[in-house]
């Protein structure tokens, strides 16, 4: 594969390369943020459902005067007692309240007859925590609470579409289009989710900003993929997702600062609206123009390269085509300009499947990417229920990502991509398997263990999308990425109503975590080793990785990433 030819010509990530990479991951931040934005939007805080005229209050062996006082010990077990300026005592709780009939004195406990009633939409809810949440604006509690649980699902179901027309049409397009509508998309509806009126238009919002969230996420994977050479494409790959996971620690902070939900929103959306300022200068990736044809724009963007990185242009693109493409001797970009590649052809996601070894390679990686967003999001979203102070707990799931992220490089580059990921997959599940024999009365253990999950997660998550663009050609690699980013947003859907199981039983979302990640962790032992690897051109090249044509091309595994330099200087 020749277009490789071009780090080694102009360097692996120089200053050109690292001034596109930390701008495209800068932006990253913002899928973080608004991919977990929801755990403080729709917060539920302590409430009860209230009567009028409220003069005395008891809890247990507590008095107050006040609904606001006593909240905060309020846990929702057992009812707040309440006598009214009218002389009448209620008991109320979350979802209902009980008028004693013809009480003798104003006591907690009561055996006689009650008047039961629902709620009839009047709550008082615990300030302390939460100022405002739209679970608070909006009473999405008791017969409405299934509302506020549907709003994470709903994100992660647009996080699925987006994924897949996004990887698609950056294919057809173009990444650098794709990458300045998402991003000026993510900021214009992020602080258009703020104004919503009701409940209904923040669904569709937070829906379509998912949508271009996913865009812009799957998308930028490709853009730094096709912008780094491989002496360093591992950890140009694998530390976008440690700017997501700065996204996450981002929303704990501001989550922590910022109570009232709509001005959580608009400062969650600005954090990185600097980006929208230069965006609109991203070239093209060589990868892209080549495969399209447009050979000038693909000279052009060498010159451009070999300049700000202070190096002498000497390659031209015609020398990094294939010999059947070029034709008699004529001159390349008079000839050539404006056909498409012979590699170029109209592309399906069934190419995916286009033979028996790319089926099975293709549901592999498709499983990768399922349990992938699953544990992660099953860690994530559970972490604020672990006990203790949610804040730190969101921060500490977000801050563990990143030096899972240093250890997968390390490793990924070491033992290679597939012997770091299946390890990974499998301490992920025995993590899980811990937490559920541990006693429930030790906090710290529980939460080390589900950090622990979380950081082997987080491994085997970051390491796929590098992964996958290895295993598939230019010529359908973001719809490869983008279909398996479908994947892994319906793990990501299933998520959340993975963590309500803990209703069932308190263990079962790790169960079924553990047991899914073990036995998709021994069929990634199955797929084949890319490091080292060139990228590959044509569907033939990537059914062709792990094969090996000849005993001499058989080599240890510390040595591939020297046989693939090798390759790329021939």
């Amino acid at each position: 594969m020749t277009v490789e030819r071009i780090f080694d010509e102009l360097g692996h990530f120089k200053r050109f390369q690292a001034c596109l990479y930390f701008a495209a991951t800068f932006q990253a931040i913002a899928c973080g943020i608004h991919y977990l934005a929801s755990v403080f939007l729709v917060e539920t805080p302590n409430f009860v459902s209230t009567v009028p005229n409220i003069t005395d209050i008891l809890y247990g062996n507590l008095t107050a005067s006040s609904l606001t006082d006593i909240l905060p010990e309020f846990k929702g077990k057992g009812p707040l007692v309440v006598r009214t300026a009218e002389g009448e005592q209620w008991e109320l709780s979350r979802c209902r309240c009980a008028l004693r009939i013809n009480p003798n004195d104003f006591t907690y406990d009561f055996d006689g007859n009650k008047t039961v009633k629902a709620c009839d939409g009047n709550f008082v809810y615990d300030h302390s925590e939460v100022y405002r949440s739209i679970v608070t604006d909006w009473d999405l509690v008791c017969e409405k609470e299934w509302l506020a649980k549907l709003c994470q699902p709903t994100f992660m179901l647009g996080v699925l579409i987006g994924a897949l027309v996004f990887g698609d049409i950056a294919d057809r397009v173009g990444r650098v289009r794709i990458l300045m509508i998402t991003s000026i998309c993510q900021f214009g509806l992020g602080v258009a989710v703020a104004f919503s009126g009701n409940y209904y238009f923040f669904v569709v919002l937070r829906f379509l900003l998912a949508m271009v969230s996913s865009g812009y996420l799957v998308v930028v994977f490709v853009y730094v993929t096709e912008f780094t050479g491989i002496k360093v494409r591992t950890w140009t790959s694998m530390h976008v997702h440690a700017a997501f996971a700065v996204g996450i620690m981002v929303v704990a902070l501001t989550g922590y600062l910022v109570r009232t939900w709509w001005i959580y929103q608009i400062v969650l959306s600005t954090c990185t609206s600097p980006f929208l300022f230069f965006c609109w200068k991203f070239p093209e990736t060589p990868f892209y123009l080549i495969a399209k044809g447009r050979y000038k724009d693909a000279q052009t963007l060498l010159d451009s390269i070999a300049r700000v990185n202070g190096l002498e242009c000497r390659l031209k693109v015609e020398e990094l085509l294939e010999p059947e493409e070029k034709e008699n001797g004529k001159p390349l970009l008079e000839e050539l300009e404006g056909k498409p590649s012979q590699t170029e052809k109209k592309l399906s996601i069934l190419d995916l499947f286009g033979s028996w070894r790319m089926a099975g390679r293709t549901c592999t990686v498709w499983a990768i990417w399922f349990i992938g967003s699953l544990g992660y999001y099953v860690f994530s979203l559970g972490s604020v229920n672990l006990g203790g102070n949610q804040y730190i707990n969101l921060f500490l799931a977000g801050a563990v990502e990143l030096p899972s992220y240093l250890v997968g490089c390390f490793a990924m580059d070491r033992i290679g991509r597939r012997k770091t990921c299946a390890p990974a997959l499998l301490l992920a599940g025995v993590a899980c398997m811990l937490i559920i024999v541990v006693p429930s009365d030790i906090e710290a253990l529980a939460i080390a263990l589900s950090m622990i999950g979380k950081f082997a997660i987080a491994i085997a998550f970051g390491l796929i999308y590098l992964y996958s663009c290895e295993l598939y050609p230019t010529i359908i690699r973001s719809l490869a990425v983008g279909s398996g980013s479908m994947m892994c947003r319906v793990g990501s859907v299933v998520a959340p109503f993975c963590v309500y199981l803990a209703d069932v039983w308190i263990y079962l979302p790790q169960l079924i975590v553990g047991i899914l990640a073990f036995v998709i962790g021994v069929l990634t032992m199955l797929l084949p080793e890319t490091l080292g690897k060139p990228l590959t051109t044509t569907l033939e090249e990537a059914e062709a990785l792990g094969r090996e044509p000849s005993k001499k091309s058989s080599v240890p595994g510390s040595k591939e990433a020297e046989e693939g330099l090798e390759m790329n200087q021939h």
